[in-house]
């Protein structure tokens, strides 16, 4: 799945995040859990992520702070409007993508049987 307005990376993370949430708009998340989430070819490392959920943050997908518990790094991560319709606007922009290649394949199809069929005409 790929947001037209994020980039790869903030995509990504945006997955992990949203897949974490379980649908709740507040809950608690340590970057290992995050890491393990991502796939291997975004190639994340801890300070990586923090500055990609930093950038979420600015774009209004969640708030999120950054704390202790027990030792270990947690992010306590509060969704917005944004970050909980991220999944409906993923299915929403597939949608629109494959209409636009359906859309592309009919017109293509149409101009070859137009030119076609103008050939036989004037040949």
């Amino acid at each position: 799945m790929y947001s037209a307005r994020l980039s790869f990376k903030e995509n990504e993370v945006m997955a992990a995040v949203f897949s974490l949430s379980g649908g709740k708009e507040r809950f608690l998340v340590s970057p290992y859990e995050l890491l393990n989430v991502l796939p291997e070819r975004a190639k994340f490392d801890e300070d990586k992520l923090e500055r990609v959920l930093k950038t979420l943050e600015l774009d209004g997908y969640f708030e999120f702070i950054s704390s202790e518990r027990k030792g270990e790094k947690t992010y306590v991560i509060h969704m917005r409007e944004a970050g909980m319709t991220f999944r409906r606007q993923d299915i929403r922009r597939r949608r629109d993508l494959v209409l636009r290649l359906l859309l592309a394949a009919v017109c293509g199809l149409l101009s070859a049987t137009i030119g076609l069929l103008l050939k036989i005409i004037f040949s």
